[in-house]
């Protein structure tokens, strides 16, 4: 019975034995945490559209071409004006905020505008590169804030001809501000923002004339 017995046993750690060997072979962490190589976040890789671009021509003193896959529409905020416009992409979840304002003597007010509200992401971003903007033949001129980093904004404009005319551009993401996932999507989109302002023109004095008009009547309640 004590010989039996032993046989038993041994038997046992045996089968224990092969069970334990087994289970570090499947499961890496029987090895030295130490050695353990955390694996990168991974995402999903995107499929971007092919460029092609339309004209944008409607009832306000500028126009330019956006990209086909983008929707344009007019801002619904209850303090929206006339020609405050959204462009929309759709596939990105991200939008280009646009608010014209004429101009009245007062240019260094909206430019110090701009650059307050671009400067208010600095908590968040790891940089704020400036570049100028100048299309003299077109009187386009203005200032491009890329913004990097983690901030709700990544990109920002304005555009003005100096005496009459003022527009400003703001690029949002409808998500959580991560540097690592949106950043394809960032560069991506830049080229349609270059590409708008590249195509950018006011109009002429009449159609200008004609807008300031609407305006002004609209500011007045219709009267």
């Amino acid at each position: 019975m004590i010989l039996k017995y032993k046989v038993q046993s041994t038997k046992y750690k045996v089968v224990l034995l092969a069970i334990l060997l087994g289970s570090c072979i499947l499961i890496p962490s029987c090895s030295d945490d130490e050695d353990a190589v955390p694996k990168p976040r991974a995402y999903l890789r995107l499929t971007f559209p092919e460029k092609k671009y339309v004209k944008y021509d409607a009832d306000c003193p500028f126009t330019f071409e956006i990209p086909v896959y983008a929707k344009m529409g007019a801002d619904k905020n209850y303090n929206a004006e006339p020609c405050w416009l959204n462009l929309n992409f759709p596939t990105f979840q991200g939008t280009l905020h646009l608010s014209y304002k004429e101009v009245k003597d007062n240019i260094n007010a909206y430019m110090q505008d701009t650059y307050t509200l671009a400067s208010k992401h600095q908590i968040k971003a790891s940089g704020i590169e400036e570049q100028q903007i100048s299309r003299p033949k077109n009187k386009v001129y203005g200032l491009m804030y890329d913004i990097e980093g983690n901030a709700a904004s990544s990109f920002q404009f304005f555009l003005t001809d100096s005496t009459k005319h003022f527009i400003r551009g703001a690029l949002y993401f409808n998500a959580v501000p991560n540097t690592d996932s949106i950043a394809p999507v960032v560069a991506f989109i830049k080229e349609d923002i270059y590409h708008f302002i590249e195509t950018f023109e006011w109009k002429e004095d009449a159609a200008s004339n004609s807008f300031a008009k609407t305006v002004h009547e609209k500011q007045r309640g219709g009267k």
